[in-house]
């Protein structure tokens, strides 16, 4: 069990360099995305974390480890936090076909959408990810670094009975972004959409 007035923070990792026709589970992050990261980091001070576990894929990973060095945290890496697997999927085309692929694995999630996983098996998959890293970190606030839609999946389900709208909360998250849940209950306090309110972020296939 997790003790009362703890929180977990999940972070959307920063912004990476996209490259056409790699998948994006090895994009590694941008320079820009790098220097986001600085911003990422004192944002995340006031919350008092107390470890850093990113997903295994490169971007996650190196958000992960920038926070870790700015906050003088430990770091590690956990199986199972990586996003839904979907291979390359770049060849839909426009902006708008993606999103709409992505609204559609939303609204049927046992429906085999884009590739390898359905909505309710990343969900699935997430939470026990999740899970274990809370049974490993029992006291203190732990920072997960990981991805779009399976963050949004894991908070929507949570906040089942407040009705989260999933697609326009996936479409609002920031590289980087990041939410504060409460535990054991998982209530969702706060959402920091965009890091640096001045920037802008796009939304990619990078999700």
């Amino acid at each position: 069990m997790s003790s009362p007035g703890r929180t977990l923070i999940l972070v959307r990792h920063s912004l990476p360099e996209m490259v056409t026709g790699v998948p994006a589970s090895r994009w590694h992050l941008s320079a820009e995305g790098r220097r986001r990261c600085e911003a990422l980091a004192e944002r995340l001070v006031a919350y008092q974390p107390t470890t850093v576990i990113s997903s295994e894929e490169p971007k996650a990973v190196e958000t992960g480890q920038i926070v870790a060095e700015r906050l003088e945290l430990p770091f590690k890496t956990a199986p199972g936090l990586h996003e839904h697997e979907r291979g390359v999927v770049r060849d839909l085309g426009s902006r708008e076909e993606f999103q709409a692929q992505i609204a559609r694995f939303f609204s049927h999630p046992g429906e085999l959408v884009l590739d390898h996983e359905t909505a309710d098996q990343a969900h699935a998959r997430f939470a026990a990810a999740v899970a274990a890293v809370l049974a490993q970190h029992r006291d203190g606030t732990p920072i997960i670094v990981s991805h779009g839609t399976v963050i949004t999946l894991f908070i929507a389900r949570a906040m089942a009975a407040g009705h989260l709208d999933p697609i326009p909360f996936w479409k609002n998250l920031g590289l980087p972004a990041f939410a504060i849940l409460s535990l054991p209950n998982l209530d969702l306090p706060e959402v920091v959409e965009n890091v640096e309110s001045n920037l802008e972020y796009p939304i990619s296939s990078d999700q």
